[in-house]
């Protein structure tokens, strides 16, 4: 993968970083945050779809090691891009 290129944990989509959503897990509180801190991370495409099966299937929980809140899918929801048709 090239530098600063991340993959979703949804869909599987490579592209840089900044397209997407980070969720970290801070070090050392173990707390969830969105797009800042130091600690595991996991990026995630702003979209309803992913959000949705990430969601759902209980990914981001597995992939940041921790539980993660209700809050924080409410919290990602204002920041999903409008779905456009083709």
């Amino acid at each position: 993968m090239l530098p600063n290129y991340r993959r979703c944990i949804c869909c599987r989509k490579v592209a840089p970083k900044a397209e997407f959503l980070r969720i970290v897990r801070l070090h050392p509180s173990h707390e969830i945050a969105i797009n800042t801190g130091i600690g595991r991370s996991a990026y995630l495409c702003p979209t309803a779809d992913c959000l949705k099966a990430v969601q759902k299937k209980d990914r981001l929980s597995r992939v940041l090691k921790a539980p993660v809140p209700p809050e924080i899918y409410q919290t990602l929801q204002p920041s999903l891009q409008p779905k456009t048709k083709i």
